[in-house]
């Protein structure tokens, strides 16, 4: 017999298949981008050498942040897996629907994140 799903565990399978939607448009979009990073040996002018640096700098900065993001994406995905998803990893409270669809990478309480960025300013100033 199966078990019929909650609201909550609907709305978090679809959360999931968006997940592993992002992640398959950032694999692809990866695999373009670092065949499409320019070369420098067909660069003869320092200018067009120095741009050319620039620009292939800006794309492997652009690739650690998704890489990053690709990470949180697979923690996120293993966690609806496994069933954790959803719980504060701080507080263990559950993070409300709402907040799991707005930032679906999320792992902590809109409470506990408030005081981790608060915390982190402290920290700079």
């Amino acid at each position: 017999m199966k078990k019929k799903l909650t609201q909550r565990q609907k709305r978090i399978l679809e959360i999931k298949k968006n997940l592993l939607k992002q992640k398959q448009q950032i694999l692809e979009e990866a695999g373009i981008m670092l065949s499409n990073l320019p070369s420098n040996s067909n660069l003869s002018e320092i200018g067009d050498i120095a741009s050319a640096e620039i620009d292939r700098n800006f794309l492997l900065r652009l690739r650690d942040r998704e890489r990053k993001l690709l990470k949180k994406i697979e923690k996120a995905i293993e966690k609806i897996d496994n069933g954790t998803y959803g719980i504060c990893e701080v507080c263990g409270a559950e993070i409300p629907i709402e907040r799991l669809e707005a930032r679906p990478v999320t792992d902590l309480c809109i409470e506990c994140k408030t005081e981790q960025e608060e915390t982190e300013k402290l920290k700079e100033s």
